[in-house]
């Protein structure tokens, strides 16, 4: 994996190539979606294209350092944004009435089971990484002795 250095770039130059890249990228999913006529798809196959263009970038040529720290400042920057959304939608659980207790009862069961499964994943791949190290170094530590 290389890795390319343009950190040369000043961060206003980095944050602005970075955002006219999503802006392209999810629009030109717009229009693909569009003309296949599941526009309300176009977010999440945006999302998807930008992860296949990303992971492609990295494996073939490297990310820039241009593009690591501006994706870095627009998350950390960007924590405030999602603020609002959150209030309003605070606001509108307690204006369901009766269907209030329903939809928390799913909204915590949709996002545990998933916490859990993963949960569950990283701990086995975890603990399979760390059998593996303890094997590898039992065996050095064997043949140095013989």
């Amino acid at each position: 994996m290389k890795s390319t250095s343009h950190s040369d770039l000043p961060l206003w130059v980095a944050l602005v190539l970075t955002l006219i890249m999503i802006v392209v990228v999810r629009e030109s999913a717009l229009i693909i979606c569009q003309w296949a006529g599941i526009e309300k798809a176009a977010n999440i196959v945006g999302l998807v294209a930008m992860f296949f263009i990303l992971m492609a970038w990295r494996m073939l040529i490297g990310l820039p350092a241009w593009l690591t720290r501006a994706s870095n400042t627009l998350l950390v920057d960007s924590g405030f944004a999602f603020l609002p959304v959150s209030a309003g939608a605070g606001l509108l659980l307690f204006a369901l009435g009766d269907e209030f207790w329903g939809i928390m009862i799913t909204m915590l069961i949709s996002t545990l089971i998933p916490l859990w499964g993963l949960a569950i994943l990283a701990n086995r791949w975890l603990n399979d990484t760390d059998d593996k190290d303890k094997t590898q170094n039992t065996n050095n530590i064997t043949e140095q002795k013989g």
